[in-house]
C-alpha cells in the first residue's frame, strides 16, 4: 500500500514539474510580441481600468474584430494580481487553457480507448511545435483551440459512455461551444456542429443528437451564452457594429481575402502542418500512408475496438477541420491550430501498435538525424552565418549545440535498441526541455529584429511624458503597450500632414529607410536609431 502511494506521488510531482515546464517556466523571459500579443494586452489593460466590459477599445477608438471573452479572462487575471500588468501575467490564462486542452485529450481518450492510449495521445498533443509556441503568446488562438477541443472531445465521449452520463458531455460540449464563439467568432460554431453533423450520420446517431435533455437543454446553455453580449453590442452600435463584426470579420472573412489581404491557396495549410506539427510529423506520415494502405470503408457499428471508433471519429474531426479553415480566402498560420488534436489520435493509434516498424524506425532515423544535424551545425554556425546575423543567434549556440547533440545521440541508440517507449519519451522530453529553455531564446532573437527598437522608443516617450506618432511603419502595438498610451498613425500619408504634431511636442518613429526621403520634407532631430527604425523630435 506505502509502494502504491510512493508511486502516486512520485508520479503526481513528476506531472506537476512537466506541466510547470512546458507552459509556464520563462513565460515572463521575453516582451510581449507584435501585433496581436501587444494590442490585445493592452485592450484589456484599459478594460480593467475603465470596467467596461462590454466595448472592447483600441488606441482611443472602438474595436468590433473580436468577441469579449478572452479580454474578460485577461482583465480579471489582472485585477486578481492587484491590478499589475505585465507580460507573465498576461499569458498565465493562456497557459492554463492550453493545458485545460490537453487535459480534455487525455481524459476522453484514456475513457474511449484506455489509459496508455490517452496519455501517449495527450503527450503528443502538448509538446507539438505551433501548440507550444503559442501558448506562450497571449493571443486568441490557443483560447479558440481548446474550446473547440473540449467542444468535440465532449461529443466524442457521449459515444464512449453510458445513458446516464451522455446529457452531461452534451451539455459540456455546447457550453463550450457558446465560450468558443465568445473566444473568436464562427469557427468556434461551425468546427464542432459540423464535425458532429458528419460524426452523427457515419455513425446512424444523428437523430438521437435532438432528444430534449441534449438538444433543448444544450442549445439553450448555448444561447444564453452567445446571445447577451452580441444583443446588446447590436442594440448599442446598431449597424457600425453589424457591418465590421459579422459582415467584415466573419463573412466576408470566410468568402474573401481582402480583409486580411491573406489571398492563399487551398493548400496553404500543407506546408504548415509540416513545421507546425514537428517533432512527430516525422512519424505523422508513415502513419497516414499505413492508414491509407489499410483503408477499407467499414460501418461504425462493425469497427472491431473503441480504439478503431475513436480513431474513426478523429479522421473525421481532422477532414472537416482542415477543409473548413482551407475552404476559408482569409488564412493565417495559427488558425490550423485546432486540428492537431485530433492528429494526435491518429498518430497515437500508430505509436501503440506493437513492434518497431519499419516506417516507424526510418521516420525516427529521420528525426533524430536532424536534431544531431543542428546540435553539430551549430557549432560551425559562426562561419556561414552573416555576421549581423549572428550576433543575434550566439547566445543560444551552446545551448543548440550541447541539447542537441546529446538528444540526437540518445534518441539514436533507443532505436538502434528498437526501445519504442523510451524514444517516445526522449522526444517528448526533447519538446519539454525545448519549450522551457529555448523557446523564449527564439522570442528574443526576434525581438532584435526591430521590435527591441519600438519598445525603446516607448519607454521613452513614457518616462519624458511624451506623445507618439508613426509615419508608414504599420501597426506596431508594442508602441501602444509599453508607453501605455494612444499612438497617432500616419501612413500612405503626406509627409507635411505630421508636421503639426511634431511641433506641437510628438515624437516621431520613421523607418531607418525612409530617414533620407523624409528629411527632405520635415526639419527632425534623430534621438535615437534602432536595427530598423528611429525615433526623431522637431528641430
Amino acid at each position: 500500500m506505502s509502494a502504491l502511494k510512493n508511486k502516486k506521488l512520485f508520479f503526481g510531482l513528476f506531472f506537476i514539474i512537466t506541466v510547470y515546464l512546458l507552459f509556464f517556466h520563462n513565460m515572463w523571459a521575453y516582451d510581449l510580441m507584435d501585433v496581436d500579443e501587444t494590442r490585445y494586452v493592452d485592450m484589456s489593460r484599459y478594460m480593467m481600468r475603465t470596467k467596461d466590459y462590454l466595448t472592447l477599445h483600441l488606441n482611443g477608438g472602438y474595436f468590433f474584430e473580436k468577441p469579449p471573452l478572452y479580454f474578460w479572462i485577461e482583465s480579471l487575471t489582472f485585477s486578481l494580481f492587484g491590478g499589475k500588468v505585465s507580460e507573465g501575467i498576461a499569458r498565465i490564462p493562456i497557459a492554463f487553457q492550453a493545458l485545460l486542452g490537453c487535459l480534455a485529450v487525455y481524459i476522453v481518450s484514456a475513457k474511449a480507448v484506455s489509459r496508455k492510449f490517452g496519455l501517449i495521445t495527450a503527450a503528443i498533443s502538448a509538446t507539438v511545435l505551433e501548440f507550444l509556441i503559442l501558448a506562450k503568446v497571449a493571443i486568441l488562438d490557443s483560447l479558440l483551440t481548446s474550446c473547440i477541443t473540449i467542444s468535440v472531445f465532449s461529443g466524442f465521449m457521449t459515444f464512449f459512455v453510458s445513458e446516464k452520463y451522455k446529457k452531461y458531455c452534451w451539455w459540456i460540449f455546447y457550453i463550450f461551444s457558446g465560450l468558443g464563439v465568445l473566444a473568436k467568432g464562427i469557427p468556434a460554431f461551425v468546427v464542432p456542429f459540423g464535425v458532429m453533423f458528419f460524426a452523427g450520420i457515419y455513425t446512424k446517431t444523428l437523430k438521437e443528437y435532438f432528444k430534449p435533455k441534449y438538444f433543448a437543454v444544450g442549445l439553450s446553455i448555448f444561447l444564453a451564452i452567445v446571445l447577451p453580449w452580441h444583443i446588446i453590442m447590436l442594440l448599442k452600435y446598431k449597424y457600425a457594429f453589424f457591418h465590421e463584426y459579422i459582415v467584415l470579420h466573419h463573412l466576408a472573412r470566410f468568402v474573401g481575402s481582402n480583409v486580411l489581404n491573406k489571398n492563399e491557396p487551398f493548400y496553404y495549410y500543407l506546408p504548415v502542418i509540416v513545421w507546425g506539427f514537428f517533432p512527430w510529423i516525422f512519424s505523422f506520415i508513415p502513419a497516414v500512408i499505413k492508414k491509407f494502405k489499410e483503408f477499407e470503408f467499414i460501418s461504425y457499428e462493425k469497427l472491431p475496438s473503441n480504439k478503431d471508433k475513436f480513431v474513426a471519429l478523429n479522421i473525421i474531426a481532422l477532414l472537416f477541420t482542415f477543409l473548413f479553415f482551407s475552404a476559408s480566402s482569409s488564412k493565417l498560420v495559427t488558425y490550423i491550430l485546432p486540428a492537431y488534436p485530433f492528429m494526435a489520435v491518429l498518430l497515437a493509434e500508430y505509436w501503440c501498435e506493437k513492434g518497431f516498424s519499419k516506417g516507424l524506425k526510418i521516420s525516427s532515423i529521420s528525426l533524430s538525424s536532424l536534431i544531431l544535424f543542428v546540435g553539430l551545425g551549430g557549432c560551425f554556425i559562426k562561419f556561414f552565418m552573416p555576421a549581423f546575423l549572428y550576433d543575434y543567434v550566439k547566445e543560444v549556440q551552446i545551448f543548440t549545440c550541447i541539447f542537441f547533440t546529446l538528444v540526437g545521440l540518445l534518441t539514436f541508440y533507443f532505436i538502434y535498441r528498437e526501445d519504442k517507449i523510451k524514444l517516445f519519451a526522449s522526444y517528448v522530453g526533447f519538446m519539454v526541455l525545448f519549450s522551457a529553455f529555448g523557446a523564449y531564446h527564439l522570442f528574443n532573437i526576434d525581438y532584435k529584429f526591430g521590435q527591441n527598437d519600438l519598445k525603446k522608443f516607448a519607454l521613452y516617450a513614457k518616462e519624458n511624458d511624451l506623445n507618439l506618432a508613426t509615419l508608414n511603419v504599420g501597426i506596431r502595438y508594442s508602441l501602444n503597450y509599453y508607453s501605455d498610451s494612444n499612438v497617432l498613425i500616419f501612413d500612405g500619408t503626406n509627409v507635411k500632414a505630421v508636421e503639426p504634431y511634431l511641433t506641437a511636442g510628438y515624437l516621431l518613429v520613421l523607418r531607418n529607410k525612409d530617414m533620407d526621403s523624409v528629411s527632405s520634407s520635415l526639419a527632425f532631430d534623430v534621438i535615437e536609431k534602432g536595427v530598423k527604425y528611429s525615433l526623431v523630435k522637431h528641430k
